[in-house]
């Protein structure tokens, strides 16, 4: 297994009518590291749009990825490419949307369950773990009696679109933190509500 290289994956749903969804804040953030990097993603024979590239000079490798599956599809693309570039589990790092943290917070980890993330579910079976990374993004709950499912599929709110940027750009640093010096690190730095 190629142990120097990690395989960073935004979740989301494709097409431009997803795009800005809370959903897709995964994907998001994967758009903000190929714009630090000034790559661009180019499609991949394993339904996916990658990017690679170095998060930094002597930096590790890593495999920008977006599937280009709906959410609920995502772990053949991620199987599929951890094969492709010989990349264990270990060395995996879904970025995704995260209800049951408040908006504008962030919690990385490694394993557990799926919380009901069905993108994540998907992964974990298509992978054959659980044991890979999260960045989980929060986004909020849904108000009310809102359905969960018409939540994440609605564009952030007005307030939120303000500080989205924010959140964006810290996930984007807890990624490069997580990948260049390790899980606790990030945690450490990151483990915190941005306002």
């Amino acid at each position: 297994m190629n142990g120097n290289t990690w395989l960073v994956v935004g979740l989301g749903n494709p097409g431009p009518g997803y795009s800005h969804n809370r959903h897709n804040i995964g994907q998001m953030v994967l758009d903000e590291l190929a714009s630090r990097i000034g790559g661009s993603f180019k499609s991949h024979k394993a339904h996916a749009q990658v990017l690679e590239a170095r998060l930094r000079i002597g930096g590790p490798k890593v495999i920008l990825a977006k599937p280009l599956t709906f959410m609920n599809l995502s772990g053949g693309p991620v199987s599929a490419l951890s094969k492709f570039f010989d990349i264990a589990p270990d060395r995996v790092v879904a970025v995704h949307d995260e209800i049951d943290l408040p908006f504008n917070s962030l919690k990385l980890k490694m394993g557990g369950g799926e919380g009901g993330h069905n993108g994540l579910r998907d992964m974990s079976k298509a992978l054959g773990t659980k044991d890979y990374y999260r960045v989980r993004v929060g986004v909020g709950r849904p108000p009310g009696r809102m359905d969960t499912a018409d939540y994440v599929l609605r564009d952030f709110g007005t307030a939120e679109k303000k500080e989205l940027p924010f959140l964006i750009d810290y996930a984007a640093d807890a990624v490069e933190l997580m990948v260049d010096e390790g899980l606790l690190a990030a945690q450490q730095k990151f483990h915190a509500r941005i306002s």
